[in-house]
C-alpha cells in the first residue's frame, strides 16, 4: 500500500462523551484543563503533523477549540473509534493530501510525544499497512489479566516485528517475554479506508479486538517496541492516577 516513506502523515484523536465506565471523561479535569485537551496538547508535541479531534459531541469540540485546537463533529452513532477518523479525516483533507493518519486514543493525557512518533517506524517497510506499538510485561499479574492485550510479535530489525496475533490470553505459551499491545495505530490512508469498511469478524467478536479484523482480512500490521505504557483513563481511580502524574509534572 504505498511507498515505505511516511509523507505527511496527520493526527485524529476520536472522542465521545458517552462512556460507561467514566461518563464524559474528554471533558474530566485535570489540573484545571479537560482531558481531551491534555492529549490533543500531547499529540502537538509530537511534531508529525496537523492535529484534529474528532468529537462525537459539541461540547467536546468546544473546549479543544477554546484551546486552540482543531475538531471536527463526527456523526454520533458511529460505531468505532476508527470510523470516527475515518470521518473526520474525509472532511478535513478530502483531496487526500495526508497518507498516513495516526489514531490516537483520547483517554491518553499523560502519553509522551516520542511514542506518536514511534509508531510511524513501522511503515518504514512498503509491506505495512498498519503501525502499533507493544511494550515488553513486567508484572506478573498483567500475563493473566484480560485486560492487558498481548501481541504475538515475529520480531525483526531495530525492534520492530509482524503482529501475528493479538488475545486478551496470556500467548504465546512457553518460556519467553509476553508484549502488551498499547492501542495507538499509524494507518496508510488506503488501509484505513479499507478497514473501516471492512464487516466485523469472528476472531473480532469472540475477543472483543477490533485489530484482529485487520489480521483476519490479510492486513499486515507491525509493531514497535517501546519502554513504557501509557495510562488509559477508563476509571475514576485511573483518572486520580492521571491528576498526581500531571501534577507531579507541573511540580517539577
Amino acid at each position: 500500500m504505498g511507498s515505505g516513506r511516511v509523507e505527511n502523515p496527520i493526527i485524529v484523536i476520536p472522542a465521545r462523551l458517552a462512556a460507561l465506565r467514566l461518563p464524559a471523561k474528554p471533558l474530566a479535569d485535570i489540573a484545571g484543563v479537560p482531558m481531551i485537551v491534555h492529549v490533543w496538547r500531547r499529540a502537538m508535541a509530537a511534531g508529525i503533523g496537523p492535529v484534529v479531534v474528532a468529537a462525537a459531541d459539541r461540547a467536546i469540540a468546544e473546549v479543544v477549540e477554546s484551546a486552540g485546537g482543531r475538531a471536527v463533529l463526527t456523526d454520533p452513532d458511529l460505531p468505532s473509534g476508527s470510523d470516527r477518523v475515518w470521518q473526520a479525516l474525509g472532511t478535513v483533507d478530502p483531496d487526500g493530501r495526508h497518507d498516513v493518519v495516526v489514531n490516537l486514543q483520547g483517554d491518553l493525557p499523560t502519553l509522551e510525544p516520542a511514542l506518536i512518533r514511534r509508531a510511524l517506524d513501522p511503515l518504514a517497510d512498503p509491506a505495512v499497512d498498519i503501525g502499533t506499538l507493544v511494550c515488553r510485561i513486567a508484572d506478573a499479574a498483567d500475563r493473566e489479566r484480560p485486560s492487558v492485550v498481548k501481541a504475538v510479535v515475529g520480531w525483526g530489525e531495530n525492534q520492530v516485528g509482524r503482529c501475528l496475533y493479538f488475545s486478551r490470553a496470556p500467548v504465546p505459551t512457553g518460556d519467553g517475554p509476553l508484549w502488551h499491545h498499547i492501542g495507538l495505530y499509524a494507518y496508510r490512508r488506503a488501509a484505513l479506508g479499507r478497514f473501516v469498511a471492512l464487516p466485523q469478524s469472528a476472531l473480532e467478536r469472540r475477543e472483543h479486538l477490533e485489530q484482529l479484523r485487520a489480521l483476519e482480512a490479510g492486513m499486515r500490521i507491525d509493531a514497535a517496541e517501546v519502554d513504557t505504557v501509557p495510562l488509559g483513563v477508563d476509571t475514576p481511580q485511573d483518572l486520580e492516577t492521571a491528576r498526581r502524574l500531571i501534577a507531579g509534572e507541573h511540580a517539577s
